[in-house]
């Protein structure tokens, strides 16, 4: 009678250590990177903005591209730049 629920429970693990787990690193990853973020640092947005640090406040990050100036969300910033190749999608 409880064969059939082997292989849920089966799947389930499967689904948490293929799916579930690495996205998780992965959110903490960009949560810890958002929080070290400082004034200089060169950034890439999710929208492809590329700039450099000029603020950071509680929730949003002052950038600065070429003449423009963006206040974003830090939730936005995709990636910071070490270098220039960096740029290339690294992906």
């Amino acid at each position: 009678m409880g064969f059939p629920i082997v292989p849920l429970i089966l799947m389930g693990v499967i689904f948490y250590f293929l799916l579930i787990r690495p996205q998780q690193k992965k959110a903490k990853e960009h949560t810890k990177m958002v929080n070290t973020l400082k004034s200089g640092d060169s950034v890439v947005t999710r929208g492809g903005v590329v700039g450099a640090v000029q603020s950071v406040k509680e929730t949003t990050v002052t950038i600065r591209s070429l003449e423009s100036k963006f206040e974003v969300e830090k939730h936005a910033i995709e990636r910071v730049i070490k270098d220039k190749s960096d740029l290339k999608d690294n992906k």
